[in-house]
């Protein structure tokens, strides 16, 4: 797919900004005014906590009301979103020259801390320069939340390796990148880094690990839109949730991670290039607390266990997983027969999820004798 068409699709997937750009601030008048500055008495905590609210133009035009407010606005910890900036959507490769300006005003303005930062819409490789400088800008300013999809084309321009030393970072989110090579990241590492979001990202075997790795405390990660065809092998003594959604992957491997409560896997299929044709390997090792596991395609997945491949025979349990969602395609006598295979492995599973897929090529008609078969699950 063109990666002008990507950008719907990521911009769907991306964490909503914490205000919005039609916040304004404005005085609501419930009784007479008596010439009363009701607002001057509100303690400095309460302003900063309403100015972090405002979009980052709004924030800043408080700093005109007083010399107070400018006070207020220079020590809020502010909130940048670039499509704030503009005056239509979608942008334009006519408006970057704008936009970025803008964004080099406002990091330059306001001393930080920024709380978030969402930058949607300006094309990276025209400004590759600058947004090296914005980068050192957010880590100087203690940039908790940050949304970087490079605006194409080309696609495949690095990240810059400076992002990778911003410490103070919770959460990140990029799209339609290159990974630099992460060999040559030395140190770098994100320390309070909780959350993380790769979308259409050119990646190597390995980069996802790299920055598992320098992530000690990392909960969340969600990877979309990979098709080079990876493998993926997860360690972490942090991590609680993994998606894995719209990828190519050869074999995601769990080798141990003890804090793993859910693993979800959406329309990921394996390469032409790989022995097992499209199918994708999944190896369960060290993961404890997983309750929650899906989507399951019988037809298009290895489910293993310890190195072992389980299907079509089950003699691993899944005893921790107490909910379960599968795709099947009823219309394939395999697929559905398989589907017993895989409701053995999981004797725990208290709630059932299954998603019927099209088939446009039936290859036999399910009896009902095949659930008499099964047995009691």
């Amino acid at each position: 797919m063109d990666a002008e068409q990507l950008l719907p699709y990521i911009y769907s997937c991306l964490p909503e900004p914490p205000v919005s750009h039609t916040a304004r601030l404005a005085a609501r008048r419930t009784a007479p005014y008596h010439g009363v500055d009701r607002i001057s008495g509100l303690s400095d905590a309460l302003l900063h906590d309403i100015v972090s609210r405002l979009s980052f133009k709004e924030a800043a035009r408080t700093a005109v009301l007083a010399t107070r407010w400018r006070r207020v606005w220079l020590s809020a910890p502010l909130v940048l979103v670039d499509t704030h900036l503009l005056e239509h959507w979608p942008p334009t490769r006519a408006d970057a020259p704008a936009v970025s300006a803008a964004v080099s005003r406002a990091l330059a303005a306001h001393p930080g801390p920024f709380r978030c930062v969402h930058l949607l819409c300006t094309p990276m490789d025209a400004c590759h320069a600058k947004l090296k400088r914005w980068l050192r800008l957010m880590a100087a300013k203690g940039v908790q939340e940050l949304v970087l999809v490079n605006r194409p084309c080309p696609r495949e321009v690095n990240l810059p390796g400076t992002l990778f030393r911003i410490a103070t970072l919770t959460r990140l989110y990029v799209g339609l990148w290159k990974f630099p090579d992460v060999a040559c990241l030395g140190d770098a590492s994100f320390p309070n880094l909780r959350e993380l979001g790769i979308f259409s990202v050119v990646m190597e075997d390995g980069d996802v690990e790299a920055i598992v790795a320098r992530s000690p405390v990392l909960e969340t990660l969600n990877i979309q839109g990979s098709m080079k065809g990876l493998g993926l092998r997860l360690v972490s003594q942090s991590l609680r949730c993994v998606q894995i959604c719209d990828s190519v992957m050869e074999i995601v491997v769990v080798v141990d991670t003890p804090r793993l409560k859910r693993l979800i896997l959406y329309k990921v299929r394996g390469s032409l290039n790989s022995a097992s044709g499209l199918r994708t390997a999944i190896n369960i090792g060290n993961a404890p607390n997983l309750k929650r596991f899906g989507y399951l395609e019988p037809g298009k997945y290895a489910l293993e266990a310890g190195g072992t491949i389980i299907m079509p025979s089950a003699n691993t349990m899944f005893t921790s997983v107490t909910t379960l969602s599968l795709n099947v395609r009823f219309g394939v006598h395999d697929d559905a027969k398989m589907l017993a295979t895989f409701l053995k492995c999981f004797p725990n599973v208290s709630s059932l999820h299954i998603r019927c897929e099209r088939c446009d090529e039936p290859t036999g008609k399910l009896e009902l004798k095949l659930w008499d078969e099964v047995g009691p699950i």
